[in-house]
């Protein structure tokens, strides 16, 4: 039996907004203040999962520098530098046209982000979105993030659909394999965190959402 496209599941990190750059720069400007550099190639390995499962700048200083630091107070102040940035952001181009598209179409609509619930729910109030989304899938809910496929998976079940009626909008490789192993659709819209990556594998890959048209890829299914 055909299947059709009735939902789709966004990250939130990096593709609704840009807090990913927000978290690098907070990175790079202490490396710096410790005389070393931190590439966005090396950062990027922790974009769209966390320390514990890739990159860990926190072990990588140390082991630049051989010392040992404060963690506790340094990310309190590394906290405080990164919401100086988050004043200045907003949602990225074409997200709110293609939530907007999604309800005029009667698609259904998540996140599934590996940011806990307090995280993305504090955004969605600060951008206005809480009402847009069907539901909010989070490392709260399956104790797992990306590149482990249970995020989709959880919120494909609670929108009440099956994976091929999924198409997921990421903009990360660790989201994309996370994608691909819950046997998902997946457009690629990297950011200037992970531009440089390799995505293949990916349904489509674009610049910016604001390229995307639901009306396109549902006749494209």
């Amino acid at each position: 039996m055909p299947v059709s496209l009735r939902a789709v599941i966004f990250d939130f990190d990096g593709l609704v907004v840009d807090t990913e750059s927000a978290g690098y720069l907070t990175w790079k400007e202490i490396f710096e203040s410790h005389g070393h550099f931190l590439p966005v190639e090396r950062y990027a390995q922790v974009v769209g999962t966390d320390f514990k499962t890739a990159y860990d700048p926190r072990r990588d200083l140390e082991e630049l520098t051989g010392r040992d630091f404060d963690w506790p107070a340094m990310e309190t102040r590394r906290c405080e530098r990164e919401k100086e940035f988050h004043h200045t952001l907003a949602t990225l181009p074409g997200v709110r046209d293609l939530l907007a598209e999604a309800r005029a179409l009667g698609l259904r609509t998540a996140i599934a982000s590996s940011s806990p619930q307090s995280w993305i729910q504090s955004w969605m109030e600060k951008l206005l979105l809480r009402g847009e989304f069907d539901h909010f899938s989070t490392v709260d809910d399956t104790g797992k993030v990306k590149p482990d496929p249970s995020l989709f998976l959880h919120a494909a079940e609670n929108l009440g659909v099956v994976r091929e009626e999924v198409l997921v909008f990421e903009d990360s490789l660790n989201g994309l394999r996370a994608a691909r192993a819950a046997g998902m659709r997946c457009v690629v819209a990297p950011g200037p965190m992970t531009r440089h990556l390799d995505f293949t594998g990916a349904w489509r890959r674009v610049e910016s959402l604001a390229e995307i048209s639901l009306r396109t890829l549902q006749s494209a299914w």
